[in-house]
């Protein structure tokens, strides 16, 4: 399979499987012309790296999880930390969510009076602020008591 219909079924553009190519991600087995051509066992192994590259993994990362053989070497403590790391994200993006949909429908009169929203904005400053606490930054007024 040439390297416009690996591009057509996987909907990847032409320069990135050449880039996915020079990373040593996938291996064409050879040219038609100017085309370089796939096995068509190209499209799972870019299934695979569209899989790692949505879980947040690095093109790095992710030709660590092929052998040198081109057979997938999954490393499940990475797997597992990566796991851990997306919980961490989603509930980060949970409670952001829940935020929102408060102070969208908050009936307080300001949202700077409402215990909700002060809570809200108490641990979002916490979280952000955080690791710059300890270091303590110079004229930075503490944002709420």
């Amino acid at each position: 399979m040439d390297i416009t219909e690996v591009a057509q079924r996987s909907g990847l553009t032409a320069s990135t499987l050449r880039f996915y190519e020079e990373k040593g991600l996938i291996a064409s087995i050879g040219r038609r012309g100017l085309h370089r051509v796939f096995d068509p066992k190209v499209l799972e192994r870019l299934a695979l790296i569209a899989l790692g590259r949505s879980a947040g993994f690095s093109l790095d990362e992710i030709a660590l999880m092929f052998a040198p053989d081109g057979r997938p070497r999954l490393d499940r403590p990475m797997l597992a930390a990566k796991a851990e790391e997306l919980d961490r994200t989603i509930r980060k993006l949970t409670e952001m969510r829940d935020g929102l949909r408060h102070a969208a429908a908050c009936r307080a009169p300001s949202h700077m009076e409402c215990p909700t929203f002060r809570g809200i904005l108490k641990a979002a400053a916490s979280s952000t602020l955080g690791s710059r606490r300890a270091k303590r930054i110079r004229g930075l007024p503490r944002l709420i008591g």
